[in-house]
């Protein structure tokens, strides 16, 4: 009588033990199992870095390219002047009064939203009910388009008419409506800040909450044994906690402060009349580059070069300048 042999699966025991065998996995190859973490790597990172290529290094090195020809009204210019661009541009009136305009926009708008964001983040932080709430309505701001903030603060807020909202709440208290965006007594500041303001303040606030939390709690429960309270807490144990995250917040401030475009063409340069001390860089090259009758693109070129030198040196003597002061 002959009997079937026995189908082995690789759970059965063949060395006599009588319990089972766990079953035999084949080994992926090292180098096999690193292509394919590569491929996909490239399937994943492949688009962004693909756009990031195109739409940003290539352009960065054109413009690089533009700003040593006469490229005006062509993209493909084929007289070299080497750096009569940059010469041009460094002893041109509105170029410089272009960068006076940053210098102002900067000194007004980076500590008013440090400061804001600071003492908000402080508040929220010791907020013992809807801390969420009040986190989250701080930040919603930064979600609104700076465009749709820029026509809203023109048209509605701080419109030079008696029914704007600014205006019809000086005639409550018996003062005379204002033209803010009329040039006159530099009041357009007012719209320009108060605008960057309610953008960006709740942005920074997170990062400073950020910082916050990371500082550990039996820091203040020492300094409160201590005896310290209140601001001699927060200028004594907070500040110094954060210098982290200030340092990072001041560069931040400062280059978007030089890269302010949208709230000064949608509430001036739009409107048709307004004070030539009213354009920061970004704004006068993009009106040699693009909004005028001769497209000077070489100019522009050069003039965006010569902007990222100075936010670069801005950002390095800023980061030198704190790291002195923290070193002993």
């Amino acid at each position: 009588m002959s009997t079937a042999a026995p189908v082995r699966d690789g759970t059965d025991d063949t060395s006599g033990t009588g319990g089972p065998v766990a079953p035999v996995v084949p080994r992926t190859r090292p180098g096999a199992r690193r292509r394919s973490d590569l491929a996909w790597f490239w399937v994943f990172c492949g688009p962004f870095v693909a756009g990031l290529v195109v739409f940003v290094y290539v352009p960065v090195l054109w413009s690089v390219y533009l700003s040593f020809f006469d490229a005006r009204n062509t993209v493909t210019p084929t007289t070299f002047v080497g750096l009569g661009n940059y010469a041009y541009l460094l002893t041109n009136r509105s170029f410089l009064v272009s960068i006076g305009t940053f210098v102002v926009f900067a000194v007004l708008i980076v500590p008013t939203t440090f400061a804001l964001a600071l003492a908000l983040a402080l508040l929220v932080a010791r907020a013992r009910y809807a801390q969420a709430f009040f986190r989250s309505a701080f930040f919603l701001p930064t979600a609104c388009s700076y465009v749709v903030a820029a026509l809203v603060w023109r048209l509605s807020i701080f419109n030079g008419a008696r029914f704007g909202l600014v205006n019809s709440a000086l005639r409550a208290v018996g003062l005379d409506p204002v033209a803010w965006l009329s040039g006159e007594h530099y009041l357009y500041w007012v719209v320009l800040v108060t605008l960057r303001l309610w953008l960006q303040a709740g942005f920074y606030m997170v990062l400073f909450l950020a910082g916050l939390q990371r500082i550990p709690t039996d820091t203040y429960e020492a300094a409160a044994l201590d005896g310290a309270t209140g601001w001699r807490t927060v200028r004594w144990i907070t500040l110094p906690q954060l210098r982290a995250t200030s340092v990072a917040v001041l560069l931040l401030l400062t280059i978007g402060a030089f890269q302010a475009f949208d709230e000064f063409y949608n509430t001036l340069v739009s409107v048709g009349s307004y004070p030539p001390y009213a354009r920061p860089p970004l704004v006068y090259l993009y009106l040699v580059s693009l909004g005028q009758g001769t497209q000077d693109l070489g100019v522009g070129s050069a003039g965006t070069v010569i902007l990222t030198i100075v936010v670069a040196l801005l950002g390095l003597g800023q980061l030198r300048l704190l790291r002195e002061r923290r070193e002993p």
